[in-house]
């Protein structure tokens, strides 16, 4: 007898290590732009009504405050400038927007492995936001977010396999200047990861410089144009129904520049848009519709995101309800409104109002990214490591947020019905006259690692397993892969000569890695 337990526990060890191992791609039960769109929370005549309402919006309240060129784009193309200062939509100009809009948006990655492929219901998770903290979980405190935090988290997520884009998670609110917290920003992102990167500028004039560090990251303007591997972030409305001026001339100018855009549409229910949940979506819609408007009538068939995001509030206090039931309902009807006019879409889901990784931070993230998923949603932007309402970006969370995005992808990729996986042929071998079980046959063990997703961190032992390992705390474990990844050089970091030439184009801030 004792001469079988090391046996039997080296083999599940082995078992265990080859489990932990990365996994062909071709083998991964999961991946990138899996298609959702199978859960509908709004009916056929809702998603009309929801339509018709944001085709009124626009043509009865329309949008103020659009910048002079603005004005000048969206008169060109039909709009009507009212004397009371508000740009109308008329619907032909809606309509024909929506006809010459891009249909399908390929989001490049720098080297090529991670390119996104935005059409239909293909869903991607990545982070997002404009933390202005850091999640400190050993001493369960908050600090001010700075620029190494931001390569940190670009490193992580350059490691995680079902975090499949950067959008900059946090503000480096170590530099004071806008415009080097802007350009570095850009350095620390693109150093740390080779996966798609979204930003967001500060105002126009920083554009230039920004896509100059950019031409020097892809070897030239051309292969810049080539394939893109950031897009703008930009928050082109300051709802309810008003243009964000410097924004809207910052979009401009990366436009012209060949930079993908996110039209992101904010409005907070209750506050900055209706507190029904349909009316913040009617809202959330007319706004980024009035977005792609302006795009078109720049350039016809820009890439664009249909970025609407409205958020919840809590009524009784005005706190925000970022890992509410509201929230997780609002992103996954924007979902379904991104998959009634055929365009690509993105809105945030997987945020928490917990302040740590706990309890509550893992049913408020699981309940809204799982909605996105299975809604078809596009882009989930916030899906991982945000906290405190949007206030706290945490490491530890963004590491443990892969595993929950990998159960979140297996519950999206949904159950294959064939005659291989109705199993009636090993029924019939497993009961007539074979073991009387399943574990072992050849059905099951080429199936373990095609069918089923493994935690990386989650715990999956017994009780007494996890007494005789020391009963690990999952945090703790999140804190060591923090400190085992964050030990290796990244991948995506730049050879000596091209670092060399950006330091001294640029004021770099963060030291030489």
């Amino acid at each position: 007898m004792n001469d079988i337990s090391p046996r039997r526990s080296g083999g599940r060890a082995a078992r265990r290590a080859s489990r932990a191992a990365p996994l062909d791609k071709s083998l991964r039960p999961v991946r990138p732009g899996m298609e959702g769109g199978f859960y509908k929370p709004l009916s056929d005549q809702d998603v009309e009504r929801i339509h018709e309402a944001a085709l009124r919006a626009l043509e009865e309240i329309g949008l103020c405050d659009a910048p002079e060129s603005g004005v000048a784009y969206l008169t060109s193309v039909g709009c009507i400038a009212g004397d009371d200062g508000r740009i109308r939509f008329p619907r032909h100009v809606v309509e024909k927007a929506l006809e010459t809009a891009c249909r399908e948006i390929t989001l490049y990655s720098r080297d090529g492995e991670n390119d996104l492929k935005l059409s239909g219901n293909r869903v991607h998770f990545g982070t997002a936001g404009a933390a202005v903290n850091m999640v400190d979980v050993e001493g369960r405190n908050y600090r001010d977010s700075t620029v190494q935090d931001l390569h940190d988290a670009a490193k992580i997520v350059d490691t995680l396999e079902n975090i499949h884009f950067l959008q900059r998670p946090m503000v480096c609110r170590d530099i004071p200047d806008n415009r080097e917290m802007d350009l570095n920003t850009i350095y620390a992102s693109c150093s740390g990861t080779t996966k798609h990167i979204g930003t967001s500028f500060t105002e126009p004039d920083f554009v230039d410089d920004a896509l100059k560090m950019l031409h020097m990251i892809a070897g030239g303007e051309e292969a810049w144009r080539a394939k893109p591997f950031m897009s703008n972030s930009n928050c082109f409305v300051v709802p309810p129904m008003k243009f964000a001026t410097e924004a809207c001339q910052v979009m401009e100018k990366c436009i012209e520049g060949g930079m993908p855009v996110l039209l992101l549409s904010a409005g907070m229910a209750g506050a900055t848009a209706p507190s029904t949940v349909a009316g913040a979506i009617v809202q959330a819609v007319a706004e980024c519709l009035a977005g792609l408007v302006y795009v078109n009538a720049i350039k016809p068939g820009y890439p664009a995101i249909f970025g609407t995001w409205p958020f919840g509030l809590d009524l009784r206090t005005g706190a925000m309800t970022g890992g509410s039931g509201e929230q997780a309902l609002l992103t996954a009807g924007c979902a379904q409104m991104h998959n009634f006019y055929g365009l690509p879409g993105g809105a945030a889901a997987g945020m928490t109002d917990a302040k740590l990784p706990d309890m509550q931070a893992g049913w408020e993230q699981m309940c809204s990214n799982v909605l996105a998923g299975i809604a078809g949603l596009n882009m989930v932007y916030e899906s991982v490591g945000m906290h405190a309402s949007l206030l706290g970006f945490c490491h530890e969370s963004l590491i443990l947020g892969d595993d929950m995005i990998g159960h979140a992808q297996r519950v999206l990729r949904g159950i294959e019905v064939d005659d291989a996986t109705l199993g009636l042929d090993q029924m019939a071998e497993v009961c007539l006259g074979g073991p009387g079980h399943y574990l072992g046959t050849d059905e099951t063990l080429s199936r373990m690692e095609k069918d089923y997703v493994y935690p990386s961190l989650g715990d999956r032992t017994s009780p007494k397993e996890w007494a005789e390992i020391g009963k690990p705390d999952l945090n703790k474990k999140a804190i060591e892969r923090k400190e085992e990844i964050l030990a290796k050089p990244s991948k995506a970091a730049f050879s000596p000569e091209l670092d060399a030439e950006l330091r001294s184009a640029f004021k770099i801030h963060l030291p030489p890695q």
